[in-house]
Protein backbone atom coordinates (compact mmCIF):
# COMPACT_ATOMS: atom_id res chain seq x y z
CA UNK A 1 0.00 0.00 0.00
CA UNK A 2 2.80 2.40 0.92
CA UNK A 3 4.76 1.44 -2.20
CA UNK A 4 1.69 2.21 -4.31
CA UNK A 5 1.33 5.63 -2.71
CA UNK A 6 5.03 6.37 -3.19
CA UNK A 7 4.83 5.33 -6.83
CA UNK A 8 1.69 7.41 -7.35
CA UNK A 9 3.23 10.52 -5.79
CA UNK A 10 6.43 10.16 -7.81
CA UNK A 11 4.39 9.61 -10.99
CA UNK A 12 2.30 12.73 -10.34
CA UNK A 13 5.48 14.73 -9.64
CA UNK A 14 7.07 13.45 -12.87
CA UNK A 15 3.98 14.28 -14.95
CA UNK A 16 3.75 17.76 -13.42
CA UNK A 17 7.45 18.46 -14.06
CA UNK A 18 7.21 17.13 -17.60
CA UNK A 19 4.14 19.26 -18.36
CA UNK A 20 5.86 22.39 -17.02
CA UNK A 21 8.91 21.75 -19.18
CA UNK A 22 6.80 21.06 -22.26
CA UNK A 23 4.67 24.14 -21.63
CA UNK A 24 7.76 26.33 -21.33
CA UNK A 25 9.44 24.96 -24.44
CA UNK A 26 6.33 24.82 -26.62
CA UNK A 27 6.05 27.67 -29.07
CA UNK A 28 2.82 29.57 -28.80
CA UNK A 29 1.18 30.90 -31.93
CA UNK A 30 2.69 34.18 -33.02
CA UNK A 31 0.72 37.05 -31.54
CA UNK A 32 1.67 40.63 -31.62
CA UNK A 33 0.90 42.02 -28.21
CA UNK A 34 2.52 45.36 -29.01
CA UNK A 35 -0.45 46.39 -31.16
CA UNK A 36 -2.53 46.30 -27.98
CA UNK A 37 -0.25 48.84 -26.26
CA UNK A 38 -1.81 52.14 -25.19
CA UNK A 39 -5.21 50.44 -25.00
CA UNK A 40 -6.82 48.98 -21.89
CA UNK A 41 -5.67 46.12 -19.70
CA UNK A 42 -8.76 44.08 -20.64
CA UNK A 43 -8.01 44.38 -24.37
CA UNK A 44 -4.41 43.34 -23.81
CA UNK A 45 -5.19 40.35 -21.62
CA UNK A 46 -7.71 38.92 -24.08
CA UNK A 47 -4.61 37.41 -25.67
CA UNK A 48 -3.36 34.85 -23.15
CA UNK A 49 0.31 35.23 -24.02
CA UNK A 50 0.32 38.97 -23.31
CA UNK A 51 1.45 40.80 -20.19
CA UNK A 52 0.12 44.26 -19.28
CA UNK A 53 2.42 46.73 -17.55
CA UNK A 54 0.50 49.49 -15.75
CA UNK A 55 3.45 51.84 -15.23
CA UNK A 56 4.30 52.03 -18.94
CA UNK A 57 0.76 51.28 -20.28
CA UNK A 58 2.31 48.69 -22.61
CA UNK A 59 1.11 45.31 -23.70
CA UNK A 60 4.11 43.02 -24.19
CA UNK A 61 4.67 39.36 -24.98
CA UNK A 62 5.09 37.31 -21.84
CA UNK A 63 8.78 36.41 -21.48
CA UNK A 64 8.46 32.63 -21.72
CA UNK A 65 12.20 32.06 -21.40
CA UNK A 66 12.02 32.92 -17.72
CA UNK A 67 9.35 31.92 -15.24
CA UNK A 68 8.98 35.44 -13.90
CA UNK A 69 9.24 38.58 -16.01
CA UNK A 70 12.39 40.53 -15.21
CA UNK A 71 12.23 43.91 -13.49
CA UNK A 72 13.58 45.56 -16.64
CA UNK A 73 10.54 44.34 -18.60
CA UNK A 74 8.00 45.38 -15.95
CA UNK A 75 8.08 45.45 -12.13
CA UNK A 76 6.09 42.59 -10.61
CA UNK A 77 3.85 44.95 -8.67
CA UNK A 78 2.84 46.67 -11.96
CA UNK A 79 2.58 43.55 -14.11
CA UNK A 80 -0.83 42.07 -14.85
CA UNK A 81 -1.35 38.66 -16.39
CA UNK A 82 -4.64 36.82 -16.60
CA UNK A 83 -6.58 39.30 -14.43
CA UNK A 84 -6.37 43.08 -14.55
CA UNK A 85 -7.29 43.61 -10.93
CA UNK A 86 -4.55 41.31 -9.53
CA UNK A 87 -0.90 42.17 -9.90
CA UNK A 88 1.59 39.49 -10.78
CA UNK A 89 3.30 39.58 -7.40
CA UNK A 90 0.06 38.82 -5.53
CA UNK A 91 -0.79 36.16 -8.11
CA UNK A 92 2.53 34.40 -7.54
CA UNK A 93 2.19 34.60 -3.76
CA UNK A 94 -1.38 33.29 -3.87
CA UNK A 95 -0.52 30.39 -6.14
CA UNK A 96 2.53 29.54 -4.01
CA UNK A 97 0.49 29.54 -0.80
CA UNK A 98 -2.26 27.40 -2.34
CA UNK A 99 0.31 24.96 -3.75
CA UNK A 100 2.07 24.80 -0.36
CA UNK A 101 -1.19 24.11 1.45
CA UNK A 102 -2.05 21.37 -1.04
CA UNK A 103 1.38 19.75 -0.68
CA UNK A 104 1.21 19.92 3.13
CA UNK A 105 -2.33 18.49 3.05
CA UNK A 106 -1.17 15.60 0.87
CA UNK A 107 1.73 14.83 3.22
CA UNK A 108 -0.52 15.06 6.28
CA UNK A 109 -3.08 12.76 4.65
CA UNK A 110 -0.39 10.25 3.69
CA UNK A 111 1.11 10.40 7.19
CA UNK A 112 -2.28 10.01 8.86
CA UNK A 113 -3.31 7.16 6.57
CA UNK A 114 -0.05 5.31 7.17
CA UNK A 115 -0.23 5.98 10.91
CA UNK A 116 -3.87 4.87 11.15
CA UNK A 117 -3.13 1.85 9.02
CA UNK A 118 -0.23 0.87 11.29
CA UNK A 119 -2.33 1.44 14.41
CA UNK A 120 -5.12 -0.72 13.02
CA UNK A 121 -2.61 -3.33 11.94
CA UNK A 122 -0.93 -3.41 15.35
CA UNK A 123 -4.29 -3.72 17.14
CA UNK A 124 -5.28 -6.57 14.87
CA UNK A 125 -1.97 -8.37 15.35
CA UNK A 126 -2.17 -7.78 19.11
CA UNK A 127 -5.68 -9.26 19.20
CA UNK A 128 -4.53 -12.19 17.10
CA UNK A 129 -1.60 -12.83 19.44
CA UNK A 130 -3.90 -12.66 22.50
CA UNK A 131 -6.32 -15.11 20.86
CA UNK A 132 -3.47 -17.49 20.08
CA UNK A 133 -2.13 -17.22 23.64
CA UNK A 134 -5.55 -17.93 25.16
CA UNK A 135 -6.01 -20.86 22.75
CA UNK A 136 -2.60 -22.29 23.76
CA UNK A 137 -3.46 -21.86 27.43
CA UNK A 138 -6.82 -23.59 26.93
CA UNK A 139 -5.17 -26.52 25.12
CA UNK A 140 -2.53 -26.77 27.84
CA UNK A 141 -5.21 -26.92 30.53
CA UNK A 142 -7.07 -29.61 28.55
CA UNK A 143 -3.92 -31.72 28.19
CA UNK A 144 -3.13 -31.23 31.86
CA UNK A 145 -6.63 -32.39 32.86
CA UNK A 146 -6.40 -35.42 30.53
CA UNK A 147 -3.02 -36.40 31.98
CA UNK A 148 -4.35 -36.06 35.54
CA UNK A 149 -7.34 -38.22 34.65
CA UNK A 150 -5.11 -40.93 33.12
CA UNK A 151 -2.80 -40.87 36.11
CA UNK A 152 -5.76 -41.16 38.46
CA UNK A 153 -7.11 -44.11 36.45
CA UNK A 154 -3.72 -45.85 36.63
CA UNK A 155 -3.46 -45.25 40.37
CA UNK A 156 -6.97 -46.60 40.83
CA UNK A 157 -6.21 -49.63 38.63
CA UNK A 158 -3.09 -50.56 40.61
CA UNK A 159 -4.58 -49.64 43.98
CA UNK A 160 -2.30 -46.73 44.64
CA UNK A 161 -5.07 -44.22 45.22
CA UNK A 162 -5.37 -43.17 48.85
CA UNK A 163 -7.41 -40.54 50.61
CA UNK A 164 -4.35 -38.85 51.99
CA UNK A 165 -1.90 -38.31 49.24
CA UNK A 166 0.86 -37.40 51.71
CA UNK A 167 0.82 -40.70 53.56
CA UNK A 168 3.58 -43.24 52.90
CA UNK A 169 2.99 -46.28 50.83
CA UNK A 170 2.83 -49.41 52.94
CA UNK A 171 3.72 -52.86 51.82
CA UNK A 172 0.81 -55.14 52.63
Amino acid sequence: MIQTRTFLLSFVFFVFTFSVVVAQTAKSPVTNCTIKSNTTCEDCLKIVSCLWCISSQKCIDYPVNSVLPSHSVCPLSDARWGLCWMNFQILIITISVIAGVIVIAIFVCCFCCCKCENIGRSKRSEERMENQASLRKFRHEERKAEMKQRHDEMRLKYGLKKDNQYSRFENS
